[in-house]
């Protein structure tokens, strides 16, 4: 869905999966400073928002989700995955329970496949899903904002700031109170920075949760089954996974970034070298300078100097070998 924002002075659109929204609107580390502030906020409104609600949403929402969710408390914010029967993620889901209903937003384009799951797993159980999309536009402000949310508003507040679901209807009136826009190269620049993996980017179809350090923000090992927990438990009590989440400081003199997929290889290696994994994200950082998550494998040294194609990278250890 096209944001309306998209018509504010300087707004660049996004392209890919993040089309709809703006990149940025002009200055991209002016934006990222104001975010780093606490000021500002982020159009997030092409991320899709499915609802369920019933009496038994909680308990059911605990048999298919990764997360304990079957006595969360109302406002309290928490994120879930679902996977496939062999482990691999699927969805990644970040929720909020209001009381009577719980709010989640997903990836953009995703929301279809998730409800025709949910729609699937509904059995007798008193439950009602929504696709809430085209009625409610997902808005973050950062943390340390003093940005007023409207009355009735459900918020998702994180360490990481606060999401708001905003009827879309009052997405523009909201924009002109709420101080000044930071598109969404900014916030991914953030997201980068602070280790968080996004669903699309550091998965592929084979990834399972520990590879990305989701235990324990998103997996809760001490529940109950689930689709893929043979898989978590397997991998969590008797094995290491096969990839691990790497932080990448780039060569600052490179005047491209390697885009999605870019392979990493063994610097030692040269550029012709055996392939180790590859760049999930990359972003210009206001501070940092260019940096990027990467998925390698495993066994690779943690103090190994990396290619990121050809361009000379530095890692940080965000996933343990």
């Amino acid at each position: 869905m096209k944001s309306p924002l998209l018509s504010l002075p300087g707004a660049v659109a996004a392209e890919g999966v993040d089309e709809g929204v703006a990149a940025h609107y002009g200055d991209l580390f002016r934006e990222q400073r104001a975010l780093a502030d606490g000021t500002g906020f982020v159009d997030l409104s092409h991320r899709g928002v499915v609802t369920v609600g019933g009496a038994d949403r909680l308990s059911w929402l605990h048999l298919l989700l990764t997360q304990h969710v079957s006595e969360l408390p109302a406002g309290q914010a928490t994120e879930a995955l679902i996977l496939s029967a062999h482990g691999h993620i699927e969805h990644a889901l970040y929720l909020v329970d209001d009381g009577e209903t719980v709010w989640a937003h997903v990836e953009p384009g995703t929301q279809d496949a998730l409800l025709a799951y949910l729609e699937s797993m509904k059995f007798f159980y008193r439950v009602e899903v929504a696709d809430r999309t085209a009625d409610f536009a997902v808005v973050h402000l950062p943390a340390g904002s003093i940005a007023e949310v409207p009355e009735g508003v459900v918020v998702r507040e994180t360490a990481y700031g606060r999401d708001l679901f905003l009827p879309r209807a009052d997405l523009e009136s909201y924009a002109e109170k709420a101080g000044p826009p930071a598109g969404l190269l900014a916030f991914e620049a953030l997201r980068v920075e602070h280790h968080r993996p996004r669903l699309g980017f550091e998965t592929d179809h084979r990834t399972i949760p520990h590879e990305l350090g989701w235990i324990g923000t998103a997996v809760h090992l001490q529940k109950g089954c689930y689709r893929g927990q043979e898989t978590v438990a397997r991998v969590q009590n008797l094995g290491k996974p096969p990839r691990r989440l790497v932080f990448l400081h780039l060569d600052g003199s490179e005047v491209h970034l390697p885009a999605h997929g870019t392979d990493v290889r063994l610097a030692a290696d040269g550029p012709d070298g055996r392939k180790i994994g590859f760049v999930t994200t990359s972003v210009r950082h206001f501070e940092l300078g260019p940096i990027a998550l990467a998925l390698v494998k495993r066994n690779v040294p943690v103090d190994a100097p990396l290619l990121a194609g050809d361009t000379a990278a530095a890692q940080e250890v965000v996933v343990e070998p």
